[in-house]
């Protein structure tokens, strides 16, 4: 189930709000300039599939998007368990950083955590199937797929070098839930 979790930047023990309904979520979220929403696919759709039929299950969704938001490219990414780079693949993302651009995934299958640090407040935003997320340009966050990464999502640039970080160098993340088993799962 998809979950936002808010805590004081100086308390990463105790929640100060936990929300777990996704109108609660994209109300709060939009609050510091972050979209979120839920997409329904317009046919079946697996991990496995071709990217061409994972993006025509939700072409109008995608469509709508780029034309709002000036997306240039837009491609999925699949991470499996057993792929042998997980460990590499992981790390990149946990420690604090930021981009240039704006941040937007759409989970067609599995899961990840996002957190983001706003001001002296850190949101955890768990987002499974469904969810969408849009975090704004220059917005610190990392990301967190777990130890045993399992996830389809489709990713939005508007830069042809796509993915890029802007590291803080401070020790944040690593002092917040880590997406694992008695963190914040």
């Amino acid at each position: 189930m998809s979950r936002l979790r808010i805590f004081s930047d100086h308390d990463p023990s105790t929640p100060q709000l936990s929300i777990d309904d996704h109108a609660g979520m994209a109300r709060e979220l939009a609050r510091i300039g972050v979209a979120f929403e839920q997409w329904q696919a317009t046919q079946p759709v697996r991990p496995g599939d071709a990217p061409e039929t994972i993006m025509d299950a939700y072409r109008a969704d995608i469509d709508r998007l780029v034309a709002e938001r000036g997306f240039r490219t837009v491609d999925v990414v699949s991470i499996a368990p057993d792929n042998p780079q997980r460990e590499a693949m992981r790390a990149k993302f946990l420690d604090e950083h930021f981009h240039k651009e704006d941040e937007v995934r759409f989970f067609v299958a599995g899961s990840g955590l996002f957190t983001l640090h706003v001001d002296d407040k850190v949101y955890e935003v768990l987002c499974e199937a469904g969810d969408l997320i849009g975090v704004p340009d220059g917005t610190t966050h990392w990301f967190d797929m777990g130890p045993e990464p399992s996830f389809v999502a489709i990713r939005f640039f508007t830069e042809p070098d796509g993915w890029v970080g802007h590291f803080t160098g401070t020790d944040i993340a690593g002092r917040f839930p880590r997406y694992e088993k008695g963190q914040a799962i």
